[in-house]
């Protein structure tokens, strides 16, 4: 069996809104690098889950800036 090399692969959305806040700071580091409102104004890991899952093109920002994320964090080797 071969595993998938795509990194999103098996990853839940909660996981990757939850390793997002936490790698910027918080929501409001987040907002700074993804304009969404549900990061802006009043953000919860819930509202911002609801918002991105009926959301497609706010969910492919969130998932590139994850992408993004994990390729800065293999160059400084975290």
């Amino acid at each position: 069996m071969q595993e998938s090399k795509d990194p999103l692969h098996g990853k839940k959305l909660v996981n990757i809104v939850e390793e997002l806040v936490e790698y910027y700071g918080g929501f409001q580091g987040l907002g700074d690098q993804i304009n969404i409102r549900c990061f802006t104004h009043d953000p919860s890991i819930k509202s911002s889950l609801t918002f991105l899952r009926r959301t497609p093109w706010a969910r492919e920002k969130v998932e590139s800036l994850y992408l993004y994320t994990l390729r800065k964090k293999a160059q400084k080797g975290e």
